[in-house]
């Protein structure tokens, strides 16, 4: 964290900030795991732009996908990783420091 610049916006993790990767993660850090059509549902968006967000999760680390079948119908079912885990808890501190140095 920069310790120097409350305001030092260049530590903030880009892979999570964007708005859909934001929603996402926040969902799993308290639903972890979330069948696929529930985090879709929860962030509001379609089937495509929500793969096109969790493989940018992935390719980070911060989730993985776990494809399996209930009965005859598939299902995703996504699982925030530790290192998602400890990301997501520094972008939020990260927010926390921003938001005290401008009170």
């Amino acid at each position: 964290m920069s310790g120097d610049n409350p305001f030092d916006h260049n530590d903030i993790d880009d892979v999570i900030h964007g708005r859909l990767r934001l929603g996402v993660m926040a969902y799993l850090s308290t639903a972890s795991p979330a069948v696929f059509g529930e985090l879709r549902d929860k962030v509001g968006t379609t089937d495509g732009n929500l793969s096109t967000h969790l493989k940018k999760l992935e390719e980070a680390g911060y989730v993985t996908q776990e494809k399996r079948f209930v009965g005859k119908k598939p299902q995703t079912r996504v699982f925030l990783t530790d290192a998602g885990r400890k990301a997501w808890l520094a972008w939020l501190a990260r927010m926390e420091a921003i938001m005290r140095a401008a009170e």
